[in-house]
């Protein structure tokens, strides 16, 4: 079974994640897209209420992973990651991309519209959903005390 991916933007990342919605697709690994994000530039929705709209639905189980984007990708990080089990973060080149799943089993990536160019976007978005978490890693120790502190607190 290939990857749900759910897509949120706020109007600052709207043409972005429309972009990448259409690319991703076309990917072999990804069998459906959520779209959670506003559907053009005039809906002014809050990225904090998408980006945690998507994320609940990663932590619901009802999507594996998450591509948000705002005009700098953090307002979407922040909000995405208040939300239990969630493990966001902006990430603008492709190292950045490979560590966030591999070292830290992230189900978001974030990305800023007024920071990188759409080439590049679109490249780490793929690139994003190639990598996979090794859970006999030395990050999966890592990884299990952030999940820890977020369940005993």
């Amino acid at each position: 079974m290939g990857l749900r991916v759910v897509l949120a933007a706020d109007q600052a990342g709207v043409g972005y994640k429309d972009a990448i919605a259409e690319r991703l697709r076309q990917h072999p690994r990804v069998d459906e897209v959520i779209d959670v994000g506003v559907g053009d530039v005039s809906d002014a929705s809050a990225y904090p209420h998408l980006a945690v709209a998507g994320a609940e639905l990663i932590a619901e189980g009802r999507a594996d992973r998450g591509i948000f984007v705002c005009g700098t990708g953090m307002g979407v990080a922040i909000a995405a990651n208040k939300v239990s089990g969630i493990r966001a973060s902006t990430a603008h080149d492709s190292y950045s991309v490979e560590r966030l799943v591999m070292s830290n089993d992230a189900q978001v990536l974030c990305l800023g519209q007024r920071v990188i160019g759409l080439d590049l976007a679109l490249r780490l978005a793929s690139e994003f959903l190639d990598h996979e978490f090794d859970p006999d890693s030395p990050s999966a120790e890592k990884v299990a005390v952030i999940c820890e502190y977020e369940r005993d607190h």
